[in-house]
C-alpha cells in the first residue's frame, strides 16, 4: 500500500497533532497562492487547496480508472492510501533512456480510455489536468498504462476537447526537452496515433503555440526550461506532423462528418479494462503516492 497525503500519518506518532494541523495550514496556503498564479496567467488549471476535497477526487479518479483490481481510500483527514501497482513511471523511463514507441503507444490507449469516462464534476467527459509522464505509470509485462496523481483538476469553464488535448501536450511537453531530435516526431506521433481521436488531437495542434508573459512560467516548468527556440521548433514540426496523420480533421468537412466513426463521446462505463466492443487497446498496471500541493518542478529549477 501506498501513503499519499501531507505525510502526516508517517509521523503522526513523532510530532505533536499541532505541529501537523500547522503544516496542513501551510500546504493549503502554497496551493492557494500557486491557484492565484494560475488566474493571473489565465492557466485553467488549480490546485486541490482543500484537502478534504482532494481526498474525495484521488479517491474517486483512482477507483474509476484502476478500480477493476486496485483501491485506494481516504485516511483520517489527510492522507490518500492507494495500493502500490506493478511498473515505473514514463518519466524514469524518458531520463533513462528507455523510452520505447510500445510503452507511448500503451500510453495513448490509456488516455483515450481514460478520457472516455463521465465526470460529474465537469459534467462531461473526464480530464487529468497533470498528464505528466510522471503520472504514467507502465508495467511491461502486461503491456498497460495506468494514470495516477489527480491534485489538480482543470477548471470547469474549460471545454471537453480543450481539456484533453491540454492532458496530451502536457505529456508531449515532457519529451520534448528529452527526447533526441531524430526520436521526437517518431515518438510524439506514435503517442498520439495510439490516442486517435482526431477532434482532440485538432484541438491540441491549436494550443502548440508557446505563450507569453506570466504563463510562460508554467510552461517553463513542463518543459523543464528547455530552450524556448528548442521548443518552438519542436512544437512547428510536430504540428506540420499532426495535419499528416490520417485520422486527422480539424475542418470536420462533410465527407469526414459522413464517414461512419465509432463513437468519441463519453459514457459511464466500468472501471479497468475496456468492453470487448472498445476501440481502445488493453492495456494493464501500477501507481504510486503524492501528496497535494505546490509543482512538483518550481520555476525555480534550472
Amino acid at each position: 500500500m501506498g501513503i499519499l497525503g501531507d505525510g502526516a500519518t508517517l509521523v503522526g506518532n513523532l510530532v505533536p497533532t499541532g505541529l501537523i494541523t500547522v503544516a496542513s495550514k501551510l500546504v493549503e496556503q502554497l496551493a492557494d497562492l500557486t491557484n492565484l498564479y494560475f488566474r493571473m496567467a489565465d492557466i485553467p488549471i488549480r490546485f486541490w487547496s482543500k484537502v478534504e476535497e482532494w481526498q474525495r477526487w484521488e479517491v474517486g479518479c483512482f477507483e474509476m480508472l484502476n478500480g477493476d483490481r486496485y483501491r485506494a481510500y481516504a485516511s483520517g483527514t489527510r492522507s490518500v492510501i492507494a495500493e502500490k501497482l506493478p511498473g515505473e513511471s514514463l518519466w524514469i523511463h524518458l531520463n533513462r533512456g528507455t523510452l520505447t514507441r510500445r510503452m507511448l503507444q500503451a500510453a495513448g490507449a490509456e488516455f483515450r480510455r481514460a478520457h472516455q469516462f463521465w465526470s460529474d464534476y465537469f459534467r462531461g467527459c473526464w480530464s487529468h489536468g497533470d498528464g505528466t509522464t510522471q503520472n504514467v505509470i507502465y508495467n511491461p509485462s502486461s503491456n498497460r498504462a495506468r494514470l495516477i496523481d489527480f491534485e489538480i483538476v482543470h477548471e470547469k469553464s474549460l471545454a471537453r476537447a480543450a481539456r484533453q488535448a491540454d492532458d496530451l501536450l502536457v505529456f508531449l511537453l515532457d519529451m520534448v526537452g528529452i527526447v533526441p531530435s531524430r526520436q521526437w516526431l517518431p515518438f510524439s506521433t506514435t503517442f498520439l496515433e495510439a490516442y486517435g481521436d482526431g477532434k482532440v488531437i485538432a484541438q491540441l495542434r491549436k494550443q502548440l503555440d508557446l505563450p507569453g508573459g506570466l504563463a510562460w512560467i508554467w510552461w517553463g516548468v513542463r518543459t523543464n526550461f528547455t530552450n524556448p527556440a528548442n521548443v518552438k521548433q519542436r512544437l512547428r514540426n510536430l504540428s506540420r506532423a499532426i495535419a499528416k496523420l490520417k485520422f486527422y480533421d480539424e475542418a470536420g468537412s462533410p465527407r469526414a462528418r459522413n464517414k461512419r466513426r465509432p463513437s468519441i463521446s463519453c459514457q459511464q462505463i466500468r472501471p479497468g479494462m475496456p468492453r470487448a466492443s472498445s476501440r481502445t487497446l488493453a492495456i494493464k498496471d501500477r501507481a504510486k503516492a503524492m501528496s497535494p500541493g505546490i509543482p512538483r518542478r518550481l520555476p525555480t529549477r534550472t
